[in-house]
């Protein structure tokens, strides 16, 4: 516990100090939301993994391959084709968003299509994916406060109150200086989980014969090879995840937050080293099996794990970097959205003529009430709902695709077009998920073969068809560039 408390005052100290480093004038939200544009390669690196892989993920993942076995591996392809998507895509929509002020990427739809209802859509969809995605960082903070023997919401809430304190004076620069010390922190969990955890457990032979063995007792569409009929389900969960990755409010923050098209490029190609430090947490799932921990909830298998292992000072260590995991991707979250709610919502449906100052103040306080929206969800709301929202969220974020990475490359999507392919994607996505119990995968019968696809792939799919068809048929209004 003292470890645990001696880290993070160290980064509750940083995401303060952190106001005074870059300097910037606070009351531009261009400076508080996004770091007044200026990271360069190395804090943009640890930004963009920063809230990429988050405390959710060290959780969630180890859980997921625990109990399914090799299905829960599907994050591993998901984070390789990410990156060649983000080096084609995304250095466009940094020089566009750069060159014209654009925070959001509904600031980006509104710029290149005009109006105020589609842009907004896309916001309230960013907004909403957001929320639980947010909760969901609670979770894997509460798992490791638990771990270490404390009960109760109180520690959870103090330290959100200290998040949001930090966030609202220092914008992303709070996060962008936090994610270097969780991400060594994380990377000297891993390592030595990875060298010390298999050592005492007779080596990585004996792991994986463990875990064999555990999944062929458990039977069913479990085991550390993939069944045949799982193949199409693990392949549209990872492109799907991939393609929604960069989608979601947090994620195209840090990007437009870099200092120029180039950074966004190098991070593309450097950012796969967390793909390495992904696969090697997900083999924890495995090291749990082979330690003999049982849990009730899958959630508890790595603080389990940590707790069996190592002495107590390491799972202090290991407890803070997961908590500190936690904060990063939350803070740069609810940045994200204030963000989409000030310059998508408030801005051209309540106060077309707010001032620059009046804006940033606007996106300041919203942040402070996402954060506390999020706590209020976990606290009064069992966690199931959060990750089912969070399947739902991915669904959803999936659905401003065609708005924002097509209309790079193409002219000819209209407004009409891309509004009921979004709304018809929400739809049918949305309809499936709940038809399934929230499971994110639906079987799509064709003839006498049946094919299990992510609903989110399946609803993009539909919208595609509807956004190129209706706008074929309607005319695409121009709109004049300043």
């Amino acid at each position: 516990m003292t470890v645990f408390i001696a880290f993070f005052v160290l980064v509750t100290v940083l995401g303060f100090v952190a106001a005074r480093w870059k300097a910037g004038d606070m009351t531009q939200l261009h400076e508080w939301g996004l770091g007044g544009r200026q990271f360069g390669v190395v804090i943009s690196w640890f930004l963009v993994g920063g809230d990429f892989y988050t405390a959710y993920t060290v959780i969630a993942v180890p859980a997921l391959v625990y109990s399914v076995g090799a299905y829960g591996f599907f994050a591993l392809p998901y984070t390789i084709i990410v990156y060649p998507f983000v080096f084609a895509v995304m250095p466009k929509l940094w020089k566009i968003a750069h060159a014209k002020n654009h925070i959001t990427g509904a600031d980006y739809v509104q710029g290149e299509y005009g109006g105020k209802w589609f842009p907004a859509a896309v916001a309230i969809t960013g907004i909403v994916a957001t929320m639980p995605y947010i909760a969901l960082q609670l979770v894997g903070m509460q798992v490791v406060i638990k771990s270490l023997g404390v009960s109760g919401e109180m520690p959870l809430i103090v330290a959100f109150v200290i998040l949001a304190l930090y966030t609202y004076a220092s914008g992303l620069r709070a996060p962008a200086m936090i994610a270097f010390v969780k991400d060594i922190m994380i990377y000297i969990v891993v390592i030595a989980a990875v060298i010390v955890i298999p050592e005492k457990l007779g080596g990585y032979g004996s792991v994986f014969h463990a875990a064999d063995t555990f999944f062929q007792a458990k039977g069913g569409a479990t085991g550390i090879v993939l069944k045949p009929t799982q193949f199409t389900a693990y392949a549209s969960l990872a492109l799907g995840s991939a393609l929604a990755a960069f989608m979601y409010p947090h994620t195209m923050t840090a990007v437009l937050s870099s200092n120029s098209a180039t950074t966004v490029r190098k991070n593309a190609i450097f950012l796969p080293a967390y793909t390495i430090l992904l696969g090697l947490i997900a083999l924890l799932g495995y090291m749990a099996i082979a330690a003999g921990v049982k849990v009730t909830a899958a959630s508890d298998v790595v603080p389990a794990l940590f707790n069996t292992i190592f002495p107590s000072w390491f799972v202090g260590f290991a407890a803070a970097s997961i908590a500190i995991a936690a904060l990063v991707p939350a803070a740069i979250m609810s940045i994200g959205a204030a963000n989409l709610f000030t310059r998508n919502l408030w801005r051209p449906l309540v106060n077309p003529n707010i001032s620059p100052a009046a804006e940033a103040a606007n996106a300041k306080l919203v942040s402070l009430v996402v954060k506390f929206g999020a706590l209020l969800f976990i606290i009064f709301l069992p966690t199931q709902y959060a990750i089912d929202l969070q399947l739902l969220g991915g669904v959803w974020i999936l659905q401003i695709l065609p708005a924002i990475v097509f209309t790079l490359y193409t002219r000819r999507l209209s407004t009409p077009g891309l509004f009921l392919g979004w709304l018809v994607g929400i739809v049918i996505g949305t309809s499936l998920a709940i038809i399934q119990g929230l499971k994110p995968v639906y079987t799509v019968h064709l003839g006498s073969a049946a094919y299990p696809l992510y609903i989110g792939i399946i609803a993009l799919v539909v919208n595609i068809v509807v956004t190129v068809v209706v706008s074929a048929v309607t005319p695409r209004k121009a709109v004049a560039h300043a």
